[in-house]
């Protein structure tokens, strides 16, 4: 940090001058620099997982792939977002949260560019583990910077913060597809992606350039511990966890299962397309309704409406899909948002913030991996979704009796 050298008065000594070094104040970033931040951050923190979706015939059969390895390339980047989230908060203290989230997006743009030139599969693999990384850090990290810049209004902002990672996922959905067949290059397709990413790591360069954050060249601090003997800490992260499972349940399977139904392609891409507008609805709308941080309402809120959706559709899954799934995810999608601001609630620094976010992020990305996995295996044994259907169900009433003992930390705003 510079400082600047001012001349001052002695008071006991009119005539007299005394030379006095003050350390500049290092001015924040304008709000429309912040807020151009977290939805360019936000928008790259998807398409290098959901991207891959559309692209896999043509990866597997170029690189010869059996099905197990290329259900790797979607879950190596899941579990790394969970066990990645562990050492974020001591790269942080160590190297400043900023300058770490600049890194982590870097890795992003490099890992993305150099999976599209990757000659063999584990190239392939390895880049793709570069990918996840850099999901994984800057996503645990930058709950850390909202809860340092917006201590009273972490609701809206991680409502913001959802809504771009929603956007996100949504473009990368609809966008990869048609990118392949004008291309005819899956390479060329999942390379695009690497733009935004570049565009989001120049944005970002001016807020650690600016030095938002106090130490942000390192601090002497020691690193929060996860909350691992808080009882409201776990129950967040099953919580979390099971808004998790659902909602990649959902994305891995709901195409699926209306094609097994009888429905089209195109049709069955229509409700999975519904399926994400309603995520990202939600996202915004839930940050901004949920004003006081006792979420609990709220929460008991998002939770049943995900439930109703989910036992709609286990009951009459043929009878209205285009309601039924946008109404699971209008549910899933609030309690996202809601859930990536309890551990902020729960905090009462930036550093802590991490350390909770690091935590949830944990384990309720391990369980989504996992997710489609068991819902997959169910219907390989069954024969059909309907069992799968109704695990979905029970796990939508677990959020809800978990909502209750969802009550914040009320010191939770006070910053260090």
């Amino acid at each position: 940090m510079s400082a600047d050298c001012v001349t001052e008065k002695h008071k006991a000594l009119p005539h007299a001058s005394a030379i006095r070094c003050i350390p500049s104040e290092v001015p924040k970033p304008s709000m429309a620099i912040v807020v151009l931040c977290i939805v360019l951050v936000a928008i790259t923190l998807r398409p290098g997982i959901v991207s891959i979706g559309p692209l896999l015939p043509a990866i597997i059969e170029e690189m010869n792939l059996n099905h197990t390895q290329a259900a790797l390339l979607t879950s190596i980047p899941t579990l790394l977002m969970g066990l990645l989230a562990i050492p974020a908060p001591w790269l942080a203290s160590r190297f400043g949260r900023d300058r770490v989230i600049l890194i982590a997006l870097l890795i992003l743009a490099a890992a993305t560019g150099l999976r599209t030139i990757a000659g063999s599969i584990v190239q392939l693999f390895i880049a793709t583990a570069g990918v996840g990384a850099g999901i994984a850090i800057a996503g645990t990290l930058f709950s850390s910077y909202v809860k340092a810049r917006f201590p009273n209004r972490v609701a809206t902002f991680m409502g913001l913060y959802a809504t771009a990672i929603a956007l996100g996922s949504t473009l990368a959905a609809s966008s990869t597809g048609p990118l392949f067949e004008t291309t005819d290059s899956w390479r060329w397709a999942a390379g695009f992606w690497v733009l935004p990413t570049v565009i989001a790591v120049g944005v970002w360069a001016v807020v650690e350039r600016n030095g938002y954050q106090k130490g942000s060249q390192g601090s002497n601090r020691s690193v929060p511990r996860m909350p691992v003997r808080n009882p409201t800490a776990w129950l967040i992260a099953l919580f979390f966890a099971c808004n998790n499972l659902v909602f990649y349940a959902m994305i891995a399977w709901l195409a699926p299962m209306y094609i097994e139904l009888g429905k089209t392609p195109t049709a069955a891409g229509t409700i999975l397309a519904s399926f994400t507008l309603g995520f990202m609805v939600a996202n915004p709308l839930f940050g901004f309704i949920s004003r006081s941080d006792d979420r609990r309402l709220v929460l008991a809120t998002s939770a049943s409406i995900a439930l109703m959706g989910s036992l709609a559709m286990a009951i009459a899954p043929n009878a209205i899909p285009l309601i039924v799934a946008p109404l699971i995810a209008f549910g899933t999608g609030g309690a996202f948002t809601l859930a990536m601001t309890l551990p902020l609630d729960n905090a009462s620094t930036p550093e802590e913030a991490s350390a909770w976010t690091a935590f949830v992020m944990l384990h309720s990305y391990i369980v989504a991996a996992a997710g489609p996995l068991l819902i997959g295996y169910l219907r390989g044994v069954c024969g059909d979704f309907q069992l799968s259907l109704w695990l979905l169900v029970a796990i939508g009433v677990v959020m809800l009796l978990v909502t209750p003992f969802l009550q914040p930390n009320r010191h939770g705003r006070k910053l260090a």
